[in-house]
């Protein structure tokens, strides 16, 4: 089920209105001294291809993004904590400047579920009287807010407040809170004490708990739906969120500083960058465009190019992935951000000449963009990922066929783009076909001949917030469990088949296994060594302007580069195999046991979709907008009159 829409014109945020509200907090957070800690979940057993290596060298841009927000509005005395970096991390016995935090803030997507609930049950362990204040943020929260809060009485773990929404939601939270703390008050009593009195129903983006008893909420109350900042240059700076990285390591609790400055790269080699964000496609298995409610949005190029430089010079981060959902979804936007990045190229700026990056697109929106790719590369796009799902249209039609998909390739490669395609794997699609091309095997290998270097393939599994979401598990299609197993939310991944009307569901997982090992694999590997697909016109241009120690000794130095660059091209196609098949390696040891139990069969199916035991209500006593079907209501129906005064005193 989509996330509900605001009404027409009342989606975004006033302009300059996130600006403000740091600059608002920055003038009182020297009273609060407020100390946070910010946890990225991460489940281990999620550890395969496509994403095996980006994992664990990539600090997702969620929590950097909160971070730098935090640091922004005041609130210096904040560290983020990546639990794929910090596997022994516990809350409880967190300290922060010498102190248990003040705020204590988990991240996560849904596939690292299970972590998230025991690092939120670890910090409720924390003596209430000294216990911070727990916020869950993230795509988990984001759809399903209701799991992050118990309804066992036997286990009273929980959050206090679910953030359904982005920064300014949060800084909307914080500046409400800080409005009404009693002197040196914790932040949890006083979250407490608004939420009781309805200060907090004026904030659209959260689900808190009401009324708790033995530490069961009684009900959640959802303010609806966030408003979305339109111009993303009023996001904080990313630099600031990568002062804030905990080192990796082996303890449980803090390290006295986070991360140096000369040191990020060592552990973090590629960085994240949110663009764009948006998609004007609406595919009924994607819940990207509700979300955004139905907005396109982007940064400027001038942004871009400065916070390139900024990451560059700071941390020496080269190699960035744009957190886009289709950066080609609006060619001028795309044309703006493109032509400012080449001109800071054209200029001699030595980081914007170094850095490379890669996002995602259509292949429609990229064979409209073909006229452009050439000033696309000079911008420093290195690969795209494209969407192509399948490519006869049978799962989704986004304007891609055969032929198109061919062209789209051609034509990057022509430019210095490395073309990467994702597919999905379906019910109706067969592994092979003779004499057609709709088979999976089939459309590797013409991806393959076409130059593709990396792909992901994925089976299509429920997604929380999507049109087929609730229809997925009320339909039947949808496993709750395999051989007496259940399917725990780290195994909907993609990579495991959980939701299928095959009447032999192990042929569609042993099928995913035979598309990666078709194309990863030791004879591609050697043909690789002899015909590289890495061998693409401007893969090995010298763009670069030349260092000091370059114009010491320039010949030499520049044959040295010209060598370096031309064996890279020629080798780069069989490292990649080389790593796939490191990467497929972890692949099977996860995936090949679940195809063993799929062949044992015993599949119980889901009848209903996951909602919440606990009651849910918005703010007036209506259905809450992040309320799945089968979600029970309070008995009640409206607030207490008291509570209304209050939020209108609020308010005024």
């Amino acid at each position: 089920m989509e996330l509900p829409r605001r009404a027409r014109g009342d989606e975004l945020l006033k302009p300059g209105e996130l600006a403000a509200i740091r600059l608002r907090l920055r003038n009182v957070a020297g009273k609060h001294d407020l100390t946070t800690v910010i946890a990225c979940a991460f489940d281990r057993r999620t550890r395969m291809l496509p994403f095996i290596y980006a994992d664990m060298h990539m600090a997702p841009a969620g929590v950097r993004a909160i971070g730098s927000a935090m640091v922004d509005a005041g609130f210096a005395k904040t560290r983020i904590v990546l639990q794929q970096w910090n596997r022994n991390f516990r809350p409880s016995k967190m300290r922060l400047d010498g102190r248990i935090p003040d705020v204590f803030m988990v991240s996560s997507m849904q596939i690292h579920a299970a972590q998230c609930k025991a690092l939120i049950q670890d910090a409720c362990r924390i003596d209430p009287t000294n216990r911070p204040l727990i916020i869950v943020g993230g795509p988990k929260a984001i759809y399903e807010p209701w799991d992050v809060f118990s309804a066992d009485p036997a286990n009273p773990w929980g959050a206090d407040v679910a953030i359904t929404g982005e920064e300014y939601v949060l800084l909307n939270l914080l500046e409400v809170l800080l409005s009404v703390r009693a002197g040196s008050e914790s932040m949890r009593t006083t979250f407490r004490r608004a939420g009781n009195s309805g200060l907090l129903d004026g904030i659209p983006g959260l689900v808190y708990a009401h009324d708790r008893r033995d530490g069961v909420a009684d009900e959640l109350v959802d303010t609806g739906i966030q408003r979305i900042v339109e111009d993303l240059d009023e996001l904080p700076d990313p630099v600031l969120g990568y002062r804030l990285l905990e080192p990796p390591g082996r303890r449980t609790t803090l390290a006295s500083l986070a991360i140096p400055a000369d040191q990020v790269r060592k552990h973090n080699r590629i960085g994240s960058l949110v663009l764009t964000l948006g998609c004007k496609f609406t595919c009924p298995y994607c819940p990207i465009p509700a979300y955004n409610q139905r907005q396109y949005r982007t940064k400027s190029g001038e942004r871009i190019a400065e916070e390139f430089e900024r990451l560059y010079r700071e941390y020496h981060i080269r190699f960035f992935v744009g957190a886009d959902d289709n950066f080609f979804n609006d060619k001028q936007r795309t044309l703006d951000i493109a032509e400012a990045l080449a001109r800071k190229v054209n200029a001699g700026s030595r980081p914007h000449c170094k850095v490379r990056w890669c996002t995602e697109a259509t292949i429609h929106d990229t064979l409209k963009m073909k006229d452009h790719l050439p000033l696309v590369r000079k911008a420093g796009l290195w690969a795209l990922w494209l969407g192509v799902e399948d490519m006869t249209g049978a799962l989704v039609r986004k304007g891609q066929d055969a032929d198109k998909t061919i062209e789209a390739f051609s034509l990057l490669r022509e430019n210095g783009i490395f073309p990467i395609p994702m597919m999905m794997h379906h019910d109706s699609q067969p592994l092979y076909t003779r004499k057609r091309q709709s088979g999976l095997l089939n459309q590797v290998g013409l991806l393959r001949k076409a130059g593709a270097v990396y792909m992901q393939v994925l089976m299509l599994t429920p997604a929380a917030g999507s049109k087929l979401y609730v229809e997925t598990y009320t339909s039947g299609l949808a496993y709750k469990s395999v051989d007496n197993i259940t399917v725990e939310p780290h195994i909907v991944d993609g990579n495991h088949v959980v939701a299928s009307r095959d009447p032999n569901p192990w042929r569609k997982q042993f099928n995913l296994l035979a598309a990666y090992l078709y194309f990863y694999n030791p004879l591609r590997f050697l043909i690789a060594l002899l015909r590289p697909k890495t061998k693409i016109p401007l893969a090995d241009a010298d763009t670069s302007p030349a260092s000091p120690t370059e114009h010491a000794a320039p010949h030499r130095s520049k044959l040295r580069q010209r060598v370096s660059r031309k064996v890279s091209a020629h080798l780069g196609d069989a490292a990649v195999q080389g790593f796939g098949m490191w990467g497929l390696s972890y692949t099977v040891r996860r995936t090949f046991a679940w195809a063993l139990h799929l062949m044992r069969g015993n599949i119980k199916r889901h009848t209903q979709a996951p909602a919440s035991r606990i009651p849910m209500r918005d703010i007036d006593g209506g259905p809450a907008s992040h309320a799945l079907p089968g979600t029970p209501t309070p008995q009640h129906t409206s607030p207490e009159p008291k509570d209304r005064d209050l939020v209108a005193s609020s308010r005024n």
